[in-house]
């Protein structure tokens, strides 16, 4: 017997990529459970598939980044006093990524790359210890929302949240909506879908210099690296990563905050139009701006 459930939940990430760099994202999670009926007559209860393993993937998933253990650029080290892990992931040509984070801003998925069947992998040696007895096995199939219209991939961390959002790479596959003079304008839309392809959105508040993060860089210097920290509720979060895959804003990085930033630069280039844009945060949500 089998049991389905679509659109379980949406997982928001980010992940280390050896060509793309830190790639934000959103994946939908659709699950099958193999099994016995229980006394019951069910595989498992519909409500307890809801909680139980969309509990479990957010909290294995969602809102982390994702390092690829087995990647030969990839290099941890983890202070178990403090259990913070250092990564470095070592791109050559001056595209290195380095981090300095708690330990539960991160999954460490065993394989070369980030995918989505390792990703499933990964997840199911989660979730089979907390299965019924029943329950013989478990499927997920990872999908991306089918947009039709452009789309960029974006990675932040928001230091004011009281939550998981306070994470200094996790990220979004969104799409984007812009309105000129209340007509639909692909031409912008697919600007932001180039501008903003595989991007890390910062905010110019939260740079800091090389004497206060605690990376090094074998390579040379960090004049060509963003260097970025904060202290939030979960604790302190460094990042450094290459200015050329990155955009600076004088805000917050809020979907909010995008939204505007999106509409005025568009009213700084053309004042004599009327813009308004819609900006995704994953899949089904975002906020409206208007300029």
């Amino acid at each position: 017997m089998q049991l389905f459930v679509n659109d379980l939940t949406v997982m928001d990430f980010s992940y280390l990529c050896p060509e793309r760099g830190m790639v934000g994202e959103s994946w939908i999670v659709d699950v099958i459970l193999n099994g016995d009926l229980n006394e019951e007559s069910m595989v498992l209860d519909f409500s307890k598939v809801k909680k139980q393993l969309k509990y479990l993937i957010d909290l294995h998933i969602d809102h982390k980044l994702l390092v690829p253990v087995e990647h030969a650029y990839t290099q941890l080290e983890r202070n178990n006093k403090t259990d913070y892990v250092k990564v470095d992931f070592l791109r050559p040509g001056g595209r290195s990524i380095h981090l300095n984070c708690p330990a539960e801003a991160y999954a460490f998925v065993y394989a070369d790359n980030v995918t989505m069947p390792s990703v499933s992998d990964y997840l199911k040696d989660v979730i089979a210890t907390h299965l019924p007895d029943n329950v013989e096995g478990i499927e997920l199939m990872l999908r991306a929302e089918v947009i039709n219209t452009p789309y960029y991939h974006y990675t932040h961390g928001l230091k004011k949240h009281d939550g998981n959002c306070q994470r200094i790479a996790h990220g979004h596959r969104s799409k984007v909506v812009v309105f000129t003079n209340e007509q639909e304008n692909l031409e912008l839309e697919a600007y932001w879908a180039q501008r903003w392809q595989d991007i890390y959105i910062g905010s110019s508040e939260d740079i800091v210099d090389e004497t206060q993060v605690c990376f090094t860089l074998s390579e040379g210097d960090f004049s060509q690296h963003w260097l970025f920290a904060y202290e939030s509720s979960q604790g302190r979060f460094e990042l450094a990563i290459p200015q050329a895959e990155s955009e600076i804003i004088d805000t917050d990085t809020t979907v909010e905050c995008l939204a505007q930033f999106m509409a005025n630069e568009h009213q700084r280039l053309a004042p004599q139009l009327a813009y308004k844009v819609l900006a995704f945060e994953g899949v089904g949500k975002g906020a409206i701006a208007y300029a």
